[in-house]
């Protein structure tokens, strides 16, 4: 059930209201006790997620979680044979001679 926020347009009273979706909105001001209250419009809460399992892969079905286990080496071990352009380059340049000015 939401809670709803209404205002008193002749005290400018604000109240909340915990209320079901078929109930009819309040009309009467609880402090001044006048017919003037509206509903107004409000932004709604945020879902906030908090805790373990809320992840993707918390909920991976177990033959998922074993291939992955089973890829996992493989990824590894084609990581550590392959090494970084950048590192290649810079190892050419430094072999090359230098030439004097």
């Amino acid at each position: 059930m939401p809670t709803y926020e209404y205002e008193c347009r002749k005290c400018k009273h604000r109240f909340e209201k915990f209320q079901s979706i078929m109930d009819k909105p309040v009309k009467t001001c609880p402090k001044c006790k006048a017919r003037k209250v509206v509903r107004l419009i409000g932004g709604g809460a945020g879902i906030i997620f908090k805790g373990s399992g809320f992840y993707q892969t918390d909920y991976r079905s177990d033959s998922y979680q074993k291939d992955a286990k089973q890829d996992a080496p493989k990824t590894e071990k084609s990581e550590s044979k392959t090494e970084n352009p950048k590192t290649e380059k810079k190892a050419a340049k430094s072999d090359a001679p230098k030439k004097d000015k």
